[in-house]
């Protein structure tokens, strides 16, 4: 009991010297689902490496992430990325300030693997752990790409297992306003794509088609709920899938590019609209997007076309940074760092972990 007193009193003291200092670099890992990430980023913003293994060709074969795959291939894909992120930065573990992972929310083993290699790293080279939150680091990526955005703002965050609206406070200060009530938009994306035929991971596939095809083909429901920012996707994919149905059982061949047309339209429309209205309320000028779907083209459009409009601010994160990584989860962990966070010898994978 007196050694982990005094670790975690020897961590603390390190945190504490660190927020004065100049220049902060983070080593950070994220393995929430089925990317192994690791990252160094330093002050919060500035990206010194970045290494993103990526499990999609694996579970592509299943047509989904398999948990028990993807936390086996974490395991064998740590040290590596690790190892692979120091020698990105011309670095050694001596040079790096402090450590950073994703504790939550996500697959639990997943979550588990890297939480288990940054407590035995943390632990051997004497470096703080800073513990991150998954929706966090996506809001975080935005500091990434836009070196001159400051809090508040209203951030939309859309993924496969997410569909937040958050109001952004200050740093590592969060509002939740508005959530999804049944799926997220990216799983919504995905279940379609798998009625169109489309192979894992659907979304990014059924977008692309979606370009070929007219969007006005099919009319789809636009959900209205008692939370003023809440989302529901369920009868929006229930709809579509039972008009394919429907024309699969009458022998008709599915005009696969009108229908993926139709239901991006559906779910970015509902999207913004919402997104739209928690800006409007909120009285700020400055919107920003992030997550998987962040990367959406119709999405991204849309949303440009509506701050001209409307006169507001557009913040979207670079492509490859809406996607699973861990510069987005060193970015947030600077800032939790700046408030004197740090992991417990006893932190845990929370898989279903709130974000506030």
């Amino acid at each position: 009991m007196g050694d982990r007193m005094n670790t975690q009193q020897e961590m603390q003291q390190k945190l504490e010297a660190l927020q004065s200092k100049a220049s902060v670099r983070i080593l950070a890992m994220e393995s929430s689902c089925d990317e192994t990430a690791a990252a160094i980023i330093e002050n919060g913003r500035t990206i010194v490496s970045s290494v993103i293994f990526s499990q999609v060709d694996t579970h592509a074969l299943y047509g989904g992430v398999v948990p028990e795959i993807a936390s086996r291939a974490h395991v064998d894909a740590c040290d590596r990325v690790i190892d692979q992120a120091l020698k990105e930065a011309g670095m050694t573990l001596s040079e790096v300030d402090a450590l950073a992972v994703t504790y939550g929310p996500g697959l639990v083993g997943a979550l588990l693997t890297g939480v288990n290699c940054m407590k035995g790293l943390s632990y051997t080279s004497r470096l703080p752990l800073i513990p991150v939150h998954h929706i966090e680091g996506h809001v975080s990526a935005n500091w990434l790409s836009t070196p001159d955005l400051e809090p508040p703002f209203i951030c939309l965050v859309v993924s496969g297992g997410h569909s937040h609206i958050i109001r952004v406070n200050d740093y590592a200060d969060y509002t939740l306003l508005g959530q999804t009530v049944d799926d997220a938009a990216g799983e919504a994306f995905d279940k379609a794509a798998r009625v169109l035929g489309l192979n894992y991971p659907g979304g990014p596939l059924l977008s692309k088609l979606a370009l070929e095809g007219n969007d006005t083909y099919l009319t789809l429901p636009r959900p209205h709920l008692e939370g003023k920012y809440d989302f529901s996707f369920s009868g929006l994919k229930t709809a579509f899938l039972n008009a394919c149905h429907k024309m699969t059982q009458k022998g008709e061949e599915l005009p696969r590019a009108d229908l993926a047309a139709s239901f991006e339209k559906a779910v970015v429309d509902t999207l913004c609209e919402k997104a739209l209205l928690a800006l409007g309320d909120s009285g700020l000028d400055t919107l920003c997007i992030a997550g998987g779907v962040s990367a959406n083209r119709r999405l991204r459009d849309q949303l440009t076309k509506l701050s001209q409009k409307h006169h507001f601010r557009m913040c979207m994160p670079k492509l490859w940074l809406c996607t699973d990584n861990a510069a987005m989860i060193g970015s947030a962990a600077y800032y939790r760092m700046k408030k004197g966070e740090l992991a417990a010898l006893e932190l845990n994978a929370v898989p279903s972990l709130p974000l506030c």
